[in-house]
């Protein structure tokens, strides 16, 4: 049997284009990417997931893909993409890549040639074509709205309309043309045959839409993603195209795996991604929802062990990623969003399961709500979603005491790094005696071999109100205190590990645990 190295690891989203610029042009590459791999190696990860790098006009940050077999030269060629595959390799991480199958961008060939054809033309049946409403053909065909703000259609000069869920760069495919299917199949074993270890698939659950596109009746539809069923969502159907694509990744050796990004309305519905044969992880996004409250952490955590092992899987934990701020900011900011991001960082690592890291989650580093209009790029801006989510994409700040912090050799990089940023630096928290950075490398080492930590079980401890206390087998104990006073804990054991370790040398175990704080015993 082929290991199933997923179900317990550790995994970094690393953001190409604001990672590591390799060729001074201000944007994150794939030869930068490489150069930067040792920090990831040092931190001890698995896998790295990387976002799209596909050829791309970028409308939506890489996601509006052109070409789904080549390199975008802003990101460096398909050479270079061989070469960070093979250095990953070296250093013992598996590597993932981002595929977008619900759309293409506008200015993908086949798109171009469905808006060259007439109505009824077979190059339109692979979109979402379709006559509009009203006398003249001059009202969308349903009500259903794009997540990025207004109708989810547009309407071409023949007058027929074509849906979008995204922006109307983004052109939804008909999942249900066989063209489309079998083009999928070639790509994704373009990738696998250059020796990738998985997919991470964009809007999952997004593929198959409801036959008749109906009304949904409802508006603001993108506050009820992951909360109600839209007739563009999670349709049985989609699940038919993902036990294909397991057929496919079993046929290579190694452990291929998917990775479901996907919003379903109930943590049942999103276990069926997971189903022995379907997809390997999906997206655990209610714990990333989830308010600060030992309460809501304890729901979300038995619900979604509880749904999973009922179809054999495991949960993939998640606290931030490319698309929400980030957690440091989401808990609360400053100092105290710091404490409580690690904390629940240290209680998702302790979790049974996989867990993901957003780069930059290991320096601590809060969204930047500051950036100058004119920087601003994203086009959920246009929802009116707090300035859209370049803040939790700015570059990474590796080194020195100004911008951009060693990510460019130009100072002008795509998004500009705060002055503030001088503390947070790689170099900066490699050599200070604690640091953000030194707390999640020892995490990840203990996770790593602690033959307690990763897939398993656990279960729930007495513990007082504010506080979630659960062990691991063999011989592991996980506290967080969710108050902001320190409570005393009649736990036994020896401390191997606090989130608080960032601010300082952290004291023996006597049985007192900071106010949000997560403390790791050996027992």
């Amino acid at each position: 049997m082929q290991s199933e190295w997923w179900r317990s690891a550790a995994v970094y989203q690393l953001y190409v284009r604001s990672f590591a610029d390799g060729d001074g042009d201000g944007n994150g590459d794939l030869a930068g990417a490489r150069g930067r791999l040792d920090h990831l190696a040092d931190l001890g990860v698995d896998a790295v997931w990387l976002t799209p790098f596909y050829r791309s006009p970028m409308a939506d940050g890489g996601y509006d893909v052109a070409d789904y077999c080549d390199v975008d030269p802003r990101f460096g060629t398909l050479a270079d993409f061989d070469d960070l595959l093979a250095r990953a390799h070296e250093l013992g991480m598996r590597v993932l890549v981002d595929v977008v199958p619900n759309h293409t961008s506008d200015q993908h060939a086949w798109f171009v040639e469905a808006l060259a054809a007439t109505p009824g033309d077979p190059a339109r049946e692979r979109y979402l074509f379709r006559d509009g409403r009203g006398a003249d053909g001059s009202l969308p065909p349903n009500d259903w709205e794009s997540i990025f703000g207004g109708p989810a259609w547009t309407r071409v000069p023949d007058g027929q309309w074509y849906l979008h869920l995204f922006a109307p760069e983004q052109p939804d495919l008909n999942w249900r043309n066989p063209q489309v299917r079998a083009e999928f199949a070639k790509i994704l074993g373009f990738w696998l045959d250059r020796g990738v270890d998985g997919f991470r698939i964009d809007v999952a659950h997004g593929m198959i839409k409801h036959p008749d596109l109906p009304d949904t009746g409802l508006h603001r539809q993108i506050s009820l993603l992951g909360r109600a069923e839209l007739p563009y969502f999670d349709q049985d159907e989609v699940h038919e195209i993902y036990r294909d694509w397991r057929r496919l990744l079993d046929s290579y050796d190694g452990g291929r795996i998917g990775v479901a990004e996907a919003w379903a309305p109930t943590s049942e519905r999103l276990a069926r991604y997971v189903r022995p044969d379907e997809l390997h992880q999906a997206f655990n996004f209610a714990l990333l929802e989830a308010p600060w409250s030992a309460a809501e952490f304890r729901t979300v955590v038995a619900e979604s062990l509880a749904t999973t092992e009922r179809v054999g899987a495991t949960t993939t934990w998640v606290l931030g990623n490319h698309d929400v701020r980030r957690p440091v900011t989401r808990y609360g900011d400053g100092e105290r969003g710091l404490r409580r991001a690690a904390a629940a960082a240290l209680l998702s690592f302790a979790l049974p399961g996989s867990v993901y890291v957003y780069q930059g989650e290991e320096l601590g580093l809060p969204e930047v709500l500051d950036l100058p209009e004119e920087v601003l790029q994203d086009p959920q801006r246009s929802s009116g979603a707090d300035r859209g989510r370049d803040g939790c994409r700015v570059p990474m700040p590796w080194s020195g005491a100004h911008p951009p912090f060693g990510f460019s050799t130009t100072a002008a990089s795509w998004l500009p790094a705060p002055a503030r940023w001088a503390d947070r630096t790689v170099a900066a928290q490699r050599e200070a005696p604690a640091s953000v950075l030194r707390t999640y490398r020892e995490a990840l080492r203990i996770r790593r071999e602690h033959p307690a930590l990763g897939d398993g079980t656990l279960r729930w401890l007495d513990a007082p109100e504010g506080v979630l206390v659960f062990t691991r087998e063999p011989g592991l104990v996980c506290a967080t205190n969710f108050g902001p006073d320190p409570v005393e804990l009649d736990l036994p054991g020896r401390l191997l590990h606090r989130s608080d370790a960032f601010a300082g040398p952290v004291p023996e175990w006597t049985g007192t645990l900071p106010g949000e704080c997560t403390a790791w015993l050996t027992t």
